[in-house]
């Protein structure tokens, strides 16, 4: 592939994602070694930028969202590190809440390429890898003051392990992918602590004593200051909140406090950016004339729960749910907790080929559902909300490919490349592949 100048933007855009659709076939490889050598073949970016990384099961993408907007409005240049992305591949990398330019794309794709291209197949750079070099070069042109740095895959073998951060903050340790990162919460929890560094102060929210001790530990070894976040006595929020970012919340907001000294921050714009933080895809409520859709990215039995409880505690009336769910997903525990909270269930196939099949999801909330409950099978997206026109209320959830493909139809201007939804799932089952069809939607948080 040759990138042309002289070439329209556009097709010099579609050329460059083409070029990260291709690396998919490298599938996804944990530890340092390539994201060190390419981070030395362009003299270091990550130094000289100050981060705070992030880690957990749930929640990272918040908690950069809420601690980005709070330094933004602090007076702060502020970059945005985050994956997977719902519509766009530019919403993973951002400067004072603007997405990279495909002017951007194109020209980083063509910096790093010829030393992308030098290596064999045995060793060539992932396409997480290659996303976390463009991320870091970007940042540095840029000269941002603070990076919100969220880890991709766990954290002690993930690529963005490679920086030394102003502090780690690590959400919350449930069950996922232990495929990859450990059987038990504490084995999970080694390997997002993993992101611990000397001396750098670490701050969760985590409350279950298995990760809790194995964090605590890490931190001890490491001589790093530990602080545990509590949501006791958070200030007055805002009334459209959901009631699980209350950990989030008081996650960034001790973050803020611990790195006080280092990047100050009046009450003020403490308060105007905690105000006005949004995270895409998590309970996001999209209002018409007669009808209000919610959207949450809630994937896992953890997220279920806390969707759920959110939910009423906004809502007074159950809704109509859209569900699809991917296959490697604990789905009938999902289906148990969701059935009865709907007033009826259509259920897709989500567009991925993990999809699990909605026959299975439809059986499942059967099982948990009363006989007059409607439990159905859409086609698609589009069908679903057309059968569904008429219905006050809506909650799509079960999946970020969900999620997405649902803001893509809602929203008449979305016009993605046709591979930039694709881009999230990166595994493959090439030969030199770590981890098989790995899709960064399971991390999205």
């Amino acid at each position: 592939m040759k990138l042309e100048e002289s070439a329209p933007l556009e097709q010099q855009y579609s050329k460059a994602i083409e070029f990260l659709y291709g690396l998919r076939s490298f599938g996804a490889k944990l530890g340092l070694e390539t994201i060190q050598f390419l981070c030395e073949k362009f003299d270091h970016p990550e130094k000289g930028l100050r981060f705070i990384h992030l880690a957990g099961s749930n929640g990272k993408g918040s908690v950069c969202a809420i601690l980005e907007s709070i330094y933004r409005h602090a007076g702060y240049r502020t970059g945005l590190f985050t994956s997977p992305h719902l519509i766009s591949f530019a919403e993973r990398i951002q400067v004072n809440h603007t997405q990279i330019s495909k002017e951007k794309i194109v020209g980083l794709v063509e910096k790093i390429k010829p030393v992308l291209d030098s290596f064999p197949p045995e060793s060539h750079p992932t396409f997480f890898e290659a996303v976390t070099l463009m991320a870091l070069l970007h940042f540095q042109k840029e000269k941002c003051e603070i990076i919100l740095w969220e880890t991709g895959l766990g954290g002690r073998l993930d690529s963005t392990n490679i920086v030394t951060p102003l502090a780690s903050v690590i959400t919350n340790i449930s069950l996922e992918h232990q495929q990859y990162l450990g059987n038990t919460l504490g084995e999970i929890a080694y390997e997002k602590s993993g992101i611990i560094k000397d001396g750098v102060p670490v701050i969760t929210t985590e409350a279950n004593l298995e990760p809790l001790d194995v964090i605590k530990k890490i931190a001890k070894i490491k001589s790093a200051p530990f602080f545990s976040a509590s949501f006791d006595s958070l200030p007055l929020l805002p009334p459209q909140l959901p009631d699980y970012q209350k950990a989030n919340i008081s996650l960034a907001l001790k973050t803020v406090d611990v790195l006080q000294a280092q990047l100050p921050v009046s009450k003020s714009s403490l308060r105007e950016g905690l105000y006005t933080a949004q995270w895409p895809g998590r309970f996001q409520v999209i209002c018409s004339d007669n009808q209000t859709i919610i959207l949450d990215g809630a994937h896992n039995v953890a997220g279920f729960r806390a969707l759920t409880d959110s939910f009423f505690k906004r809502f007074n009336e159950k809704p109509h749910i859209l569900i699809g769910v991917l296959a490697d997903k604990d789905w009938p525990n999902i289906c148990r907790i969701i059935a009865p909270c709907g007033l009826s269930f259509s259920c897709i196939a989500v567009p991925n080929h993990r999809t699990l099949a909605p026959e299975l999801l439809v059986r499942a909330l059967k099982k948990h559902t009363p006989s007059h409950i409607s439990v159905s099978i859409q086609q698609d997206v589009k069908g679903a909300l057309v059968a569904l026109k008429d219905a006050p209320l809506i909650l799509v959830c079960g999946s970020l490919y969900l999620i997405s493909e649902t803001l893509c139809l809602l929203d008449k201007d979305a016009s993605p490349h046709p591979l930039e939804g694709q881009l999230n799932d990166w595994g493959n089952t090439g030969q030199n592949n770590h981890l098989s069809n790995f899709s960064e939607q399971s991390e999205r948080s």
